[in-house]
């Protein structure tokens, strides 16, 4: 008598072809995954890394004490500084300027005098010196991921800002007059050090200030250059 055996077929549930092309799948969504991130964090940790290791980058040693983290609207210029008085704004038939520099391919961009939105054009900061005049007029401006920056676009303006280099040069046109500032020294700050909008008048002096780490609000970028003529 002859014994049969039956053996149940195993099917794959999930055929071979398949598979590969979900490994495959998963690697690339991995590795747009991390190069999405690398985008987003790189910069800030190449900033803090040049700007603490490598300082000749600076033009001076960096003034940190900390960190500040806060939920504010900052496309108002009085939120940079919130432990700032208000300021009353200076007397001034003039309502706006234009600011070039010509290293960052800014040129002409608009300076509103005691403005408040940093969306629509840079902003003099109220109480501070105007072009030409003795202290410091100093002017805010956006900055977000330097990927990103556009010369044009007023929420990108300033991302390029800690490129600049001593003796480079700023350009203010203010009622018909060119001014010609060199860039002295830069300095990092906390929010609620508000020294850095002090006038001294002793001198023409210009402060140029943005948000750093690139893309973040959590210090601030103070860029002080000097009249030339």
């Amino acid at each position: 008598m002859s014994l049969y055996c039956y053996l149940k077929e195993e099917r794959e549930l999930v055929p071979k072809k398949s598979r590969k092309y979900g490994l495959i799948f998963s690697f690339i969504s991995l590795l747009l995954g991390l190069v999405f991130l690398a985008n987003a964090f790189g910069p800030i940790l190449v900033y803090e890394i040049r700007s603490r290791r490598f300082t000749p980058n600076f033009i001076s040693p960096l003034e940190v004490r900390g960190d500040l983290l806060a939920v504010v609207d900052y496309s108002q210029p009085q939120t940079w500084f919130p432990t700032q008085v208000r300021q009353f704004p200076n007397p001034s038939k003039i309502t706006h300027y234009t600011l070039s520099i010509p290293k960052l391919d800014i040129e002409g961009v608009v300076v509103q005098v005691n403005g408040k939105d940093l969306m629509k054009s840079l902003i003099q900061y109220p109480g501070t010196a105007l072009p030409g005049q003795l202290g410091n007029t100093v002017v805010f401006g956006h900055s977000v991921l330097p990927q990103f920056f556009n010369s044009k676009d007023y929420r990108t303006i300033f991302s390029t800002l800690p490129t600049l280099e001593e003796e480079d040069e700023i350009f203010l046109n203010f009622d018909g007059v060119t001014y010609r500032y060199q860039v002295e020294k830069m300095v990092e700050v906390l929010p609620e050090d508000v020294s850095v909008l002090e006038q001294h008048y002793d001198r023409e002096r210009l402060s140029l200030i943005t948000c750093v780490p690139p893309g973040t609000y959590l210090r601030r970028l103070v860029v002080r250059a000097g009249l030339v003529y």
